[in-house]
């Protein structure tokens, strides 16, 4: 049996998702840059609904017996679990990438309750995803989430900032406007 392909294309379009929590950063010229940790922390909180989302958008197009279908559901438990311990950082990451926001929305965004902040952030999160990951990559979508299935939720968010610094070519990792310093 061969081995299928896992492509970095659908790696990078999840990890994209990831990473864009505020819909500002997209007009931002040049966004902070993020070190390892703050990635981490980051993709650590974002997996659980990165992975919802996936499964969703994803549902139609896979068969029934897909890891998304079949082990998705028990791999976003698992991770959704991690969540509370990545947030105190992972809000600071969100509140440096939004760091440009001035005015009201900046203040906002500084000033909003953490349960609302991460509401915004989830849904967020969510949309994005749904938004974003094109259906023909579901099926090496599935074979990634399958892969990394075993592993606790801090591990595939240290996996994918891995793979990313390791999949840049121009010196300095790159997912969208987001950066990981060196």
């Amino acid at each position: 049996m061969r081995a299928r392909r896992v492509g970095r294309r659908p790696f990078c379009a999840l990890s994209a998702a990831l990473l864009v929590l505020v819909p500002g950063l997209a007009r931002a010229a040049e966004p902070p840059c993020l070190t390892p940790h703050e990635f981490n922390s980051l993709a650590t909180y974002a997996l659980p609904n990165a992975l919802s989302a996936t499964a969703q958008r994803c549902s139609a197009s896979l068969p029934p017996d897909a890891f998304l279908r079949t082990g998705g559901p028990d791999m976003i438990a698992r991770y959704a679990a991690a969540k509370p311990g990545a947030w105190p950082d992972a809000r600071n990451v969100f509140l440096k990438l939004s760091s440009g926001q001035q005015g009201p929305v900046g203040d906002m965004l500084r000033n909003m309750p953490d349960p609302q902040l991460q509401q915004m952030a989830d849904a967020f999160i969510q949309g994005l995803v749904v938004e974003k990951i094109p259906a023909e990559r579901c099926s090496s979508l599935d074979s990634m989430l399958r892969l990394l299935s075993p592993l606790p939720a801090q591990s595939a968010a240290d996996i994918i900032g891995l793979a990313i610094g390791l999949g840049s070519q121009a010196g300095a990792a790159r997912v969208g406007k987001i950066q990981i310093c060196k």
